[in-house]
């Protein structure tokens, strides 16, 4: 198989893409399930969607990779309207997001680890809800508190012996402790490659051992709450993130890093006076330059990475 990437459009060459956000959404629905009362939504018009990502474009965007997942808002047909709409190439995301968002008729806590794995291998060959618009990547894969349990877990196994299988990379959603590593861990046991392995929100939990310890054992970080500003950590937070960073970059670790933005809310659009998609190209990557990190670093993690991970080979 010639090495390629599979956005929504169908197959295209690594070099096709340049400056990618590897983790956000263009819908997410997350309120709807029993005890959530916050209304948090990315409700995904395409009048709103289009001119955030025409923004994230003209400033030299040429991929986003959507891991919305189907209990939350994928739709594979649109994915596919908004590439052909914006030039931009989109990858879809695959799997069962995390235990409270898994959707009934999945019947994840019935069925084996070895027929979720078939209902992942086949949507990623196949195509994905009744279409043949096929997944470039498995995830956000995660769990809902700082361990995994026994469905999440049976949820990793699947999808560490689908990576095995298929050659896509793994993003999941780890956040506010060192819950990574456990993830890893099982995916490391289902024969999944580390380093096809992306450990999400690794900046939600700002601690350098965490990080260097999934970086030891092969596998890649995310720093994709940047620009949010929901919790005091998030708006205060970034000049120690920067400082752990540069400690990162020191230890010579830049091929081990991404960073992305998780849209997922309304109010992280421009339109409603957010950062929309572009705060990495606006302001982190400048704050960054500003603070010394060279820009053949700066290419290393936000395109050769992505790049990386994204190629099926």
């Amino acid at each position: 198989m010639t090495p390629h990437v599979q956005t929504v459009l169908g197959p295209v060459p690594p070099d096709a893409l340049g400056f990618t956000l590897p983790h956000e959404h263009t819908r997410c629905v997350l309120w709807q399930i029993p005890g959530r009362w916050d209304y948090w939504e990315l409700t995904g018009e395409d009048q709103l969607i289009l001119p955030e990502l025409a923004r994230f474009r003209e400033l030299g965007g040429t991929c986003l990779v959507d891991v919305t997942l189907a209990a939350i808002g994928r739709d594979p047909l649109r994915l596919r309207r908004l590439a052909e709409a914006s030039g931009l190439h989109l990858v879809m995301g695959c799997g069962w997001y995390r235990g409270a968002y898994y959707p009934p008729d999945a019947l994840v806590d019935r069925r084996s680890v070895e027929a979720l794995e078939e209902i992942l291998v086949g949507e990623i060959l196949g195509g994905a809800d009744g279409t043949h618009v096929r997944p470039g990547i498995i995830g956000e894969i995660g769990t809902d508190k700082p361990w995994l349990s026994a469905q999440e877990e049976r949820v990793f196994r699947a999808v560490g012996r689908a990576s095995r299988a298929t050659g896509l990379a793994v993003m999941t959603h780890a956040v506010m402790s060192d819950v990574g590593l456990a993830q890893l861990h099982v995916l490391e046991e289902a024969g999944a490659d580390p380093a096809r392995v992306v450990i999400g929100h690794a900046d939600s939990h700002p601690e350098l051992e965490y990080w260097l310890a999934i970086m030891e054992r092969g596998a890649n970080i995310e720093f994709d709450f940047l620009g949010m500003s929901f919790t005091p950590q998030e708006r205060m937070g970034e000049p120690r993130l920067i400082l752990l960073l540069l400690e990162l970059l020191a230890r010579g670790r830049a091929d081990r890093i991404l960073l992305s933005q998780d849209v997922c809310h309304n109010q992280q659009l421009r339109h409603y006076g957010g950062n929309g998609y572009t705060y990495l190209q606006e302001t982190f990557l400048p704050r960054l330059r500003a603070a010394g990190v060279g820009e053949a670093e700066i290419r290393q993690i936000t395109v050769e990475n992505t790049r990386r991970l994204l190629t099926i080979s």
